[in-house]
């Protein structure tokens, strides 16, 4: 089922779904500076695009793509074998969760000035989605730059407080994983582990989010990821009204 979303536009930033080919061409060009630059690839391209929806946000002043998302909704957990998370972890736990589901992939926004608004603009487009079709859990891998597991020690000691419960918790797939909730014991520095997560999780984590007890090592994107999920339901209200005033305004 494809997502609709009208128009939305914050100041000089439009955030719209991709209307043609060339539009997520342009996408998987923004995608590939910031996941595969190391590897000069002209787009990051796979399978999942044909299956997805393509969320931008664009400069309607100078023209151009600033940010990009892409969304696969799905009815209920009896797809979740669909998804991009699937290729990496166990997900047949989720499969029995009854509510509408959608996969949120590959988030991004051009370097510069600009790029937190373009995320932000990504957010409040998303939270419309997420109300307009009665969306009852957002998912997908948040990654760590690097496949160096000893960077980020603090952080993954602070993600065991936050693991997924074991009636949906991801079972391993994945050839190489860093097991973190198992081998590691140190009681994290909290200020050095905020500082070293990808800001997406921590926004993840604010609005209740849940993750893996493990990390995937993907060696074609040069990272490390956890996935990640969060049950609407369980966002707490507070942070409910300020995700809606944003995305209104």
């Amino acid at each position: 089922m494809p997502p609709t979303l009208p128009t939305l536009e914050k100041g000089r930033l439009v955030a719209r779904l991709a209307r043609s080919r060339e539009e997520v061409a342009e996408a998987q060009a923004l995608r590939a500076r910031r996941f595969r630059a190391e590897s000069g690839a002209p787009g990051d391209v796979d399978r999942f695009d044909d299956l997805c929806a393509h969320l931008l946000v664009e400069d309607r002043v100078a023209g151009g793509i600033l940010g990009c998302v892409r969304l696969m909704l799905m009815e209920s957990g009896a797809e979740i074998g669909l998804s991009y998370s699937s290729e990496h972890y166990d997900l047949s736990r989720l499969s029995a969760f009854p509510g509408r589901m959608m996969e949120i992939g590959r988030l991004c926004a051009a370097p510069g000035l600009g790029e937190a608004d373009a995320v932000r603009a990504l957010l409040c487009a998303l939270t419309r989605i997420v109300d307009a079709h009665g969306v009852e859990m957002i998912f997908g891998c948040t990654s760590f730059r690097g496949t160096d597991a000893g960077r980020y020690r603090d952080t993954f000691a602070l993600l065991r407080a936050h693991l997924a419960p074991p009636a949906w918790r991801p079972g391993v797939k994945a050839p190489r994983i860093f097991p973190f909730a198992r081998c590691l014991t140190l009681e994290p520095d909290r200020a050095r582990a905020l500082r070293a997560m990808p800001p997406l999780l921590r926004s993840y984590l604010g609005m209740g989010g849940r993750v893996s007890d493990h990390a995937v090592v993907d060696e074609e994107l040069g990272t490390l990821h956890v996935f990640t999920a969060v049950e609407v339901a369980s966002i707490p209200p507070a942070r409910k009204r300020v995700l809606r005033a944003a995305a209104a305004g």
